[in-house]
């Protein structure tokens, strides 16, 4: 099934620009790709709190103990 979607000269042009630099075959590849973007969350946590300061050794040998 296919609908319309108005959108202004502006985000057309734009909608064009991102389809030819990322080789995709439609808008509705592009707009779908946008959303993915939007979307992604991190496949790691790695660095999510700048507040944590890094593990030491002896943080590492602490974990270790029964």
């Amino acid at each position: 099934m296919t609908t319309s979607v108005q959108v202004s000269e502006r985000t057309l042009q734009l909608l064009n620009k991102l389809k030819q630099e990322e080789g995709l075959r439609s808008h509705d590849q592009v707009i779908r790709e946008l959303i993915s973007e939007r979307r992604k969350i991190p496949r790691s946590m790695f660095g999510s709190n700048p507040r944590l300061r890094s593990f030491t050794a002896k943080d590492e040998a602490e974990a270790h103990e029964l």
